[in-house]
């Protein structure tokens, strides 16, 4: 078998869950193919071994000749292994379908969140990207490997079509007949299926994002004394997902159950009309055996079709909202014809007016904190709308790869992600360990490095959750510099530090930028007292610029904001 492909899976056709599952199923047409092929074979030697009993009892047993029967032997025993080899390979390829179905959909989904960047979890909830990695690819992966299968037993359907008109036309119409029948009645079972289905799904989507929200929150709602109230409502969404899921198996439960049932009663109706022509002699005792043979065969072809009715709805349900992530767009899109970013220059923001000047810390100080973050998405083309230069180059006529490359903004809600500390601070392998432990230095990190037993190899936990809150941050912070882009932007990087800490962050910063343009968007007067300059941004304009203690003794608005003070509190000079 070749290895699973890893390459780019290609642009999904996402207007519609059954383009999605065509778009899946053509970019793996060969192991398709050859798990149909197969799935043929295997089913179609299945189809054979009836009348080859039958022959071998009317010309073997009932007709004393022991050379048709060991000739009849060895054809059975012939098919019975390539039964078994063609089963082997079926299975193989089944499996190569759906492991290739499954993750092609992990492919196009990652890399369209990664595309999507900050504009997914704006539309979606955690759960339901969650969701579709631990269900949802299951039932498309279940869905390409029934296939296999269903080529099979049509195939094999249409052999035993064949065989039973040659030998009794009224039996032969009686199984073929009778057959299509028992899948259109359970039919109707399959749409309420279908649309439980999707309300389960719906359920599941909704408690995965409350677990994850449950998850991130948990210290705090621990310090609150929140515990219970979460517990509670967990319990109750878990209750609804539980009803749901009842909800399915009821119906599951008839579905399966009419599977045994109607092809029951239609195996004894067979053998029994069988049973009346072979007394009248109009069936030799071989032919019977082998009618019986086929209505007992016919079981599994049936089961296969309904069994891919099933997998197929839902298969469909996935699909849906696998194409929820596929449809959103991002806000900030790479124009027609992009410009490249000069290497250096001057940040600029016409819309506020800040000018963070190229080689130096500049501090940026909101008198409104909430819009912080705003306006350090402005300053790295997060937002669509931003009209920011650099170097004098809009950054929306340039590639939002060229501007990630040059620009680099880290806030607080950077996250850490499982594996060695050094691939967490490097992922790209290019640094050296002075160098990974020059930026640790910087950040002043030593102290977490120091409390782990295998140092920079040490494992890390999802999210970081081992570190305190000032641990993440200052490692997040060793991350940044280590990326060294030509302009690195912070927003509150020493928030959760203490304060000889953050002094000496300021000062080991200063020193290991230099040269290069650093934003940093902060009220700390620590951080503040360190930088070359400091630009005060009040309703969203530039109303000050100068050194932090200049600024404190000449603009009182900016001395409230750091200082903290309201106009009451406020000493006169």
């Amino acid at each position: 078998m070749k290895q699973l492909p890893v390459a780019d899976p290609g642009t999904p056709d996402h207007r519609s869950p059954a383009r999605y599952l065509l778009w899946v199923a053509r970019g793996q047409k060969a192991t398709l193919l050859g798990g149909m092929t197969f799935g043929i074979l295997w089913m179609g030697s299945q189809a054979f071994i009836p009348a080859i009993l039958g022959r071998a009892i009317d010309q073997g047993v009932a007709a004393g000749d022991t050379g048709r029967l060991l000739l009849w032997t060895s054809v059975l025993f012939a098919v019975g292994v390539l039964q078994a080899l063609a089963g082997i390979m079926r299975h193989r390829f089944a499996v190569a379908n759906w492991l290739s179905g499954a993750y092609r959909t992990v492919q196009v989904v990652s890399r369209k969140s990664a595309d999507l960047g900050a504009t997914l979890p704006k539309h979606l909830a955690t759960g339901e990207v969650v969701s579709i990695g631990a269900a949802d690819l299951s039932y498309i992966g279940n869905l390409l490997e029934t296939t296999a299968r269903f080529a099979g037993a049509i195939v094999a359907f249409a052999v035993v079509a064949v065989i039973l008109l040659s030998t009794s036309t009224l039996l032969g119409l009686v199984v073929l007949i009778g057959v299509p029948v028992m899948v259109f009645c359970l039919g109707p079972m399959l749409r309420p299926l279908h649309k439980r289905q999707f309300a389960q799904r719906d359920a599941v989507g909704e408690l995965n994002s409350l677990g994850s929200d449950i998850v991130v929150g948990l210290r705090v709602l621990r310090g609150i004394g929140g515990e219970e109230s979460f517990s509670r409502r967990y319990k109750g969404e878990s209750q609804r997902v539980r009803a749901a899921g009842v909800q399915v198996a009821r119906i599951q439960s008839v579905l399966d159950a009419a599977q045994v049932f109607l092809p029951g009663i239609f195996v004894v109706s067979v053998v029994g009309l069988g049973a009346h022509f072979a007394v009248r002699g109009e069936l030799t005792a071989g032919s019977l055996v082998a009618f019986y043979g086929y209505a007992t065969f016919l079981v599994l072809p049936l089961r296969t079709a309904t069994e891919m009715a099933n997998q197929l709805m839902r298969a469909l349900v996935a699909a849906r909202r696998v194409n929820r992530v596929l449809t959103l767009t991002s806000e900030v899109v790479d124009p027609a014809e992009p410009v490249r970013l000069p290497t250096r220059g001057d940040l600029v923001d016409p819309v506020s007016g800040i000018r963070a000047r190229d080689g130096l810390l500049t501090a940026i100080v909101s008198a409104e904190p909430d819009r912080a973050a705003v306006l350090a998405d402005r300053l790295g083309r997060y937002d669509e709308t931003s009209e920011v230069r650099y170097g004098g180059v809009t950054l929306a006529s340039a590639t939002r790869a060229d501007v990630r490359a040059r620009i680099l903004v880290s806030d607080t809600n950077a996250q850490m992600f499982t594996g060695t500390l050094r691939e967490e601070l490097d992922p790209d392998g290019r640094r050296q360990d002075d160098e990974l432990l020059a930026a640790i230095r910087t950040a002043s990190a030593e102290d977490v490095l120091v409390a782990l037993t295998d140092g920079l190899d040490s494992e890390v936990e999802e999210k970081g959750r081992s570190f305190s809150g000032g641990q993440r941050q200052r490692l997040i912070l060793v991350r940044a510099l280590l990326a060294d882009p030509s302009v690195l932007v912070l927003v509150e990087p020493t928030s959760a530090v203490d304060a000889h800490t953050e002094a000496r962050i300021a000062e080991r910063l200063r020193a290991a930028r230099t040269g290069r343009s650093t934003v940093v968007l902060t009220s700390s007067p620590l951080l503040l007292d360190r930088v070359d300059e400091v630009i005060f941004v009040a309703a969203g304009r530039v109303v000050a610029v100068g050194k932090h203690r200049q600024l404190l003794e000449t603009d009182p608005q900016y001395r409230r904001t750091v200082t903290r003070q309201t106009e009451d509190e406020e000493v006169p000079a």
